[in-house]
């Protein structure tokens, strides 16, 4: 079977604490039910990354921001799908966190925090990545 691939755009939030935004995917979700991710999704087609960034940070937190600096990419082969995302920083975030329906919860947790979650296959490729620094 061929497995397309797709672009997804994820983007890692610190509060002044330096701690992460972390988002709990919904239950019913297709890829890591459950499971602890980095706010970001899919780009369309045509749509600029950035923008797209941009758009579901504000979909899925509420949350408004500048693109910063590369972060990261990872490739993910799922059974019904292939995806490479990547990793962006967030400047200038303004807002208070609302989550949408594609998560249960959300929280700001530290790197330790984070290593005793169940965290999506994509955060966990990062983090090993980044030798768990971010």
């Amino acid at each position: 079977m061929e497995r397309n691939y797709g672009l997804t755009m994820r983007g890692i939030i610190k509060n002044d604490n330096g701690e992460i935004l972390i988002l709990k995917r919904h239950p019913k979700s297709k890829t890591d039910p459950e499971m602890w991710e980095l706010p970001g999704g899919k780009v369309e087609n045509g749509e600029n990354f950035t923008d797209a960034l941009i758009r579901e940070i504000k979909e899925e937190t509420n949350l408004d921001g500048e693109v910063g600096d590369f972060g990261e990419a990872v490739q993910n082969d799922y059974s019904h799908k292939r995806t490479v995302q990547l990793i962006m920083y967030l400047d200038d975030v303004k807002g208070e966190v609302e989550i949408s329906e594609e998560h249960t919860d959300w929280m700001w947790a530290s790197l330790d925090k984070i290593k005793t979650l169940e965290i999506s296959t994509s955060l966990k490729k990062i983090l090993e990545k980044r030798n768990w620094e971010l």
